[in-house]
This record gives structure tokens, C-alpha cells and sequence, in this order.
């Protein structure tokens, strides 16, 4: 649904927890509209959370944004997030790896999360934990040889696991637009 165009090429996903922290909402909601403001098409996974907070606020700016799925194209899951995928469409595009018909089962999102890597030149990790898709897709980004980056969060947070550990391991330290398009750009 909707069209992939040739500026796409320039895209970074951002990718966290379906259950962030008001603090993991408004880093994705900033770093999303910043990015959609600068011409830099976002990509997600339309799951709850950052993903959706990302997708909005990308159209929101005034941006583009593609949402790659985990199910096939007439299973729009979460179900909640079909208006948003409609929306999504009319200002990018919702694409997915999947036939028809394909249930969202948990295997097909770590296919979800390859693709997502792939498409990216980066990715941003804003939430999430240790053990978690955010870190599949990060694993994936890096081997491809794309930028990763994470939004650095509190100490005792478990919603910083994820991103504190990538800094940690080498990620770029994510503070502003600005130091994703200095190393991307």
C-alpha cells in the first residue's frame, strides 16, 4: 500500500518497546519529526509504542514514513493501528516480506526487523530491553554494515537496557537529529 519513491533511499528507522516511558515517547516523537523536517523518510514496524510514535509524528511533520509488517498486507496488526496504516500509506508506504494471509506470528517479526534494518542507512534504538526485537534489529543493522545509533536512557531503567548496552558495544550516542545526519549524510 502506498508508493517506496527514490528519496526513500534516504530513511533511518527508529525502533523500540511497545511499552515505553513517557521520556521513550517524546525521544521518538523528536527524533521522528526532526528527521521527517530534514527529508529523511522514517521507517517502523507499526507495533504499539515507539514504532506508532514514530510513524505519527513523522506525518505529523509533514515527512514520509513506511511501515514494514510482520503479517501479510490484509492483516494489519496490532488491529488498532489500521487507520494508522491507511495514513501511513497516503504518505509512504506499508510494505511487508509476507503473502496474503500471513498470521503476524513471532517468527515473521524477526524477518520484519531484518528488513527494516535493510531498507535504513540507519538505526536508532530509543527503548527497549536487553532481550528484545530492538536488539535484533540493531544486530541486523550492524551486519550490514549500517549506522546504529540509541537514545542513551536512565541507569535503572529496564527501558534503557537496550540502548545503554548498544552504546556500550560501539552505537553512536544519539543526543539530536543532527548526530545521525553528521554520520549519515
Amino acid at each position: 500500500m502506498g508508493e517506496i519513491i527514490d528519496g526513500d533511499e534516504l530513511a533511518v528507522a527508529i525502533v523500540g518497546t511497545r511499552t515505553p516511558s513517557e521520556y521513550g515517547l517524546r525521544m521518538a516523537k523528536r527524533f521522528s519529526a526532526g528527521l521527517a523536517k530534514r527529508r529523511v523518510t522514517v521507517i517502523s514496524g507499526l507495533a504499539r509504542g515507539i514504532d506508532t510514535a514514530a510513524h505519527k509524528a513523522a506525518i505529523a511533520a509533514g515527512g514520509r514514513t513506511i511501515a514494514v509488517l510482520g503479517s501479510g498486507l490484509d492483516i494489519i496488526y496490532p488491529p488498532e493501528n489500521k487507520e494508522l496504516a491507511r495514513e501511513i500509506a497516503a504518505n509512504g508506504a506499508v510494505i511487508t516480506a509476507f503473502p496474503p494471509g500471513t498470521k503476524p506470528l513471532g517468527k515473521n517479526f524477526l524477518a520484519r526487523n531484518s528488513l527494516i534494518a535493510g531498507l535504513s542507512r540507519a538505526v536508532l534504538v530509543v527503548e527497549g530491553r536487553r532481550k528484545s526485537g530492538t536488539i535484533s534489529t540493531a544486530t541486523h543493522a550492524a551486519n550490514l554494515s549500517r549506522h546504529v545509533f540509541a537514545v542513551p536512557g536512565k541507569l535503572d531503567s529496564p527501558l534503557s537496557e537496550a540502548p545503554n548496552y548498544l552504546i556500550r558495544e560501539g552505537a553512536h550516542l544519539a543526543r539530536s537529529v543532527d548526530d545521525i545526519l553528521d554520520t549519515i549524510l
